[in-house]
């Protein structure tokens, strides 16, 4: 576009372009890459990037936990700060995952801290069509007369002095000694039909 005086600017020359460019040349990252001898390109971070902390820099203790999800069973860090979970990242000592997580475990935290997470105990009635909050204490207490009632209903007596009507399915994350635990437990109510899901 002509201006109005009717001349066309005349562009500037390459010396002049240079030369204006020169002072900033040296906060060029490739500049004070070169200057610096840095082979690993941290002189070209920003200063933003270089302002940037990991996560866990704060966390007062790092605890190691077990993946909640599939039967792999990877190791997890669960790093804490005021006794309150700041991250989960994987643990590097596992031989099992050394380090690694899958989408689902790296987003374990979320399972800690989702605002969708329900805290409360929920109990539908036969052929109700909402849930209903309830204490731990009658959860359990529920729990706890149902497999008496059924154990009772369907013990067969000596010489097997067993019930098949309970079943028990341990996840792959229980350690050695809560499978003993469980094993002890279901083996005196006479339950036999015991599995974990690390076998299967």
């Amino acid at each position: 576009m002509i201006p109005s005086g009717g001349r066309t600017p005349t562009p500037p020359s390459l010396r002049e372009s240079n030369k204006a460019m020169s002072g900033d040349s040296l906060s060029w990252p490739l500049f004070n890459q070169i200057r610096d001898r840095d082979p690993h390109g941290f002189a070209s971070a920003s200063p933003r990037t270089q302002s940037l902390r990991a996560r866990i820099a704060s966390a007062d203790r790092a605890v190691e936990s077990v993946c909640p999800y599939c039967a792999v069973g990877c190791g997890q860090l669960v790093y804490v700060k005021d006794e309150k979970i700041v991250d989960i990242e994987g643990d590097p000592a596992s031989p099992v995952s050394q380090g690694c997580l899958c989408p689902k475990g790296a987003a374990t935290f979320q399972l800690v801290t989702g605002e969708h997470r329900e805290h409360r105990v929920l109990y539908r009635r036969p052929r109700a069509a909402h849930w209903e909050s309830i204490s731990l204490d009658q959860a359990t207490q529920m729990v706890a007369e149902r497999v008496k009632r059924d154990r009772d209903h369907h013990w067969q007596g000596a010489p097997l002095n067993r019930t098949m009507a309970i079943a028990h399915l341990g996840g792959a994350t229980l350690d050695n000694e809560e499978n003993y635990l469980i094993k002890k437990l279901f083996t005196a109510l006479g339950i036999v039909q015991v599995e974990n899901q690390a076998r299967i």
